[in-house]
C-alpha cells in the first residue's frame, strides 16, 4: 500500500533543500484522513527545525483534485459501531489535529507554496488558505459545501470567510456555492495563478532561486510566481461569483438570518444575466441543515472580532458537537453512504439560545482553548 502522503526533498542549485508534500490518494480525490493529517504535521514540524530546508511545496497527486475535503465517512461508521465516548474521542482527535495542522500552516515560519490544481473543497481549503503562496490554475474548483452535510464551514473558514469582500464569504458559507481560481484571487483566498501544464516545472524553477541571498526569499518566490501568473492570465476562466457581488450583498443585507432566508426564498434570478448559478446556490441553502445555517451565521459575525486561534477553538467545540448531537452523521449518511440525498435534518429551533450548547465543550477542557 502506498503512503497517502508522499514526503520528499528536492535539492536546490545552491545546496539547500525544498521539502515536497504530495497528497497521494487520487481515488478519494486526496481526501484527508487522520493518518494523512498526522503525516503532514510531522513533516512540517521537522522541516521547520531543519536549517537545510528553505521552502516547502504542498500539492496533490492526480489530474482531478488537490484535496476534496476530509475523509468523513469514518464518522458514520464509528457512530454505528462504537460507544458515544469512543465517538467523542475520535471526533476530538480528528478535528483537533486537523485544526492544529491548519493553524501551523497559517503560522509557518518558512515559505510554503500550495498549488490547488483541480478540486479544492472543505478541508482542502483549510490547507490552502494559510499558505504563504496560494496558487490556482485554470482547473481550480473551490467550495465550502458543509451546509449540505450537516456541518458548517470549518478549518478556519469562520475567520477567512468573514474577511472577504462584502457578503461574498457569507454567501459561500450559506449556499456552498462553487467558485473558480479567478474568484479566489478576487476574494483574497489566492495570490497567484499558473497554467496547470506548468505544475511539473514549478519545483525545478524554485530550485534555481538564490536561497543563500541575504534578503527574504519570499521576494524571489513572488517574482517567479508573478511571471507564471502573467503567462496564465488569459487561460483563467471568467469569475463566476465576483460579477454578482452587488446582488449578493443586497440579498444578504442585515443581521437577521431569517430575514436573509426569506429574502432568498423570494428572490428572482435571471439566467440571461448569468444568474443561473445563484439559483442553484439558493436551492442548496434551502435544502441544507438548519443547524448548519445557524452556526455559520453566528460564526460569520463573531469571527470578525476574533483571532485565528480563538476561531479554531470555537470550531473544535462546534465540530465535535455537530458529530455528537447535530446533523453531521445524518448528512454523511445521506450524501456518501446511502447516497439517497434525502437527509432527515433536525427541525429548525426557535431563537438562538440553543446554540450555546454547541459552543460548550462536552467534557473537560477544550484542548484548543
Amino acid at each position: 500500500m502506498t503512503d497517502p502522503v508522499r514526503v520528499a526533498t528536492h535539492p536546490t542549485a545552491d545546496g539547500h533543500l525544498i521539502g515536497v508534500l504530495t497528497l497521494d490518494s487520487p481515488a478519494s480525490l486526496n481526501a484527508l484522513s487522520l493518518p494523512m493529517i498526522q503525516r503532514l504535521q510531522e513533516a512540517l514540524t521537522a522541516w521547520e527545525q531543519d536549517p537545510a530546508i528553505v521552502c516547502v511545496l504542498l500539492q496533490g497527486a492526480g489530474e482531478k483534485a488537490f484535496c476534496a475535503g476530509g475523509d468523513i465517512r469514518s464518522f458514520y461508521y464509528r457512530r454505528q459501531e462504537e460507544s458515544e465516548q469512543a465517538l467523542f474521542a475520535y471526533a476530538r482527535d480528528f478535528f483537533e489535529q486537523e485544526y492544529r495542522l491548519d493553524h501551523h500552516i497559517h503560522r509557518y515560519t518558512k515559505p510554503l507554496v500550495c498549488v490547488a490544481d483541480g478540486i479544492c473543497m472543505g478541508g482542502g481549503i483549510g490547507l490552502f488558505a494559510g499558505a504563504d503562496f496560494r496558487v490556482v490554475t485554470e482547473r481550480s474548483l473551490f467550495a465550502m459545501p458543509e451546509v449540505t452535510i450537516g456541518l458548517y464551514p470549518d478549518v478556519g473558514a469562520s475567520w477567512f470567510l468573514s474577511r472577504m469582500p462584502g457578503r461574498l464569504g457569507l454567501w459561500l458559507g450559506l449556499t456552498g456555492a462553487r467558485f473558480n481560481g479567478a474568484d479566489a484571487l478576487g476574494l483574497g483566498l489566492a495570490d497567484h495563478a499558473m497554467a496547470s501544464r506548468e505544475r511539473a516545472e514549478l519545483l525545478p524553477r524554485l530550485a534555481t532561486l538564490d536561497w543563500a541571498a541575504k534578503e527574504d526569499p519570499r521576494e524571489q518566490i513572488d517574482q517567479l510566481l508573478g511571471g507564471l501568473h502573467a503567462e496564465a492570465r488569459e487561460q483563467l476562466p471568467a469569475p463566476v461569483i465576483l460579477p454578482h457581488q452587488g446582488k449578493i450583498d443586497a440579498l444578504l443585507a442585515g443581521r437577521s438570518l431569517q430575514g436573509v432566508l426569506d429574502r432568498l426564498n423570494h428572490a428572482v434570478f435571471d439566467p440571461a444575466l448569468g444568474e443561473g448559478s445563484l439559483t442553484q446556490a439558493r436551492d442548496t441553502c434551502r435544502t441544507g441543515s438548519p443547524i448548519s445555517r445557524a452556526i455559520l451565521w453566528r460564526q460569520y459575525w463573531q469571527a470578525r472580532r476574533q483571532s485565528l486561534a480563538e476561531v479554531f477553538a470555537d470550531e473544535l467545540a462546534l465540530s465535535v458537537n455537530c458529530v455528537l448531537k447535530g446533523d453531521f452523521v445524518e448528512g454523511v449518511r445521506a450524501l456518501l453512504i446511502d447516497k439517497d440525498k434525502s437527509p432527515r435534518w433536525q427541525p429548525p429551533r426557535p431563537g438562538t439560545d440553543w446554540l450555546e450548547d454547541f459552543y460548550r465543550w462536552p467534557e473537560g477542557t477544550n484542548p484548543l482553548a
